[in-house]
């Protein structure tokens, strides 16, 4: 029997960065995704976020890559918020996602992370958030 345990940081954001996830809807949408996430089993250790963007921690299970994880979350849920008409454009995801590896000694610190988004951004923006785990994680946007 395979044993697979590789918890991931995935984070995405609303096509450029626009603010549509207001607090009544995210609530909803977060709770979607737990849904849809334990149809396909994905398992979903944690989710939060704010106006703009997601945070989610995952266990990848021995057939799943964060490329399919990601596309199955942000797929599914651009189509379930596109049929709720909460937004009056098409809702899109950013196409780019961010992901990292966590090991398991920093799975309970991630969670609570991610548990307290609303508090965390009251004090930085996303932006600033995205620039600092490109720092942090050595992660350098190319330039065209």
């Amino acid at each position: 029997m395979s044993f697979v345990k590789i918890w991931i940081h995935l984070v995405f954001s609303t096509k450029s960065r626009q603010p549509w996830l207001n607090k009544e809807f995210r609530y909803k949408l977060h709770q979607h995704i737990i849904e849809n996430c334990k149809e396909k089993e994905i398992f979903l250790q944690a989710i939060n976020g704010y106006t703009d963007h997601i945070h989610c921690l995952i266990s990848l299970g021995k057939d799943q890559s964060i490329a399919k994880i990601a596309q199955l979350i942000k797929g599914e849920s651009s189509f379930w918020i596109n049929k709720q008409n909460v937004i009056e454009e098409i809702f899109n995801w950013q196409d780019d996602y961010f992901a990292v590896s966590i090991s398991e000694s920093q799975v309970e610190t991630v969670a609570n992370y991610i548990k307290n988004q609303e508090k965390h951004h009251a004090k930085k923006s996303f932006a600033e958030e995205a620039e600092e785990f490109m720092t942090v994680y050595g992660w350098q946007t190319i330039h065209a």
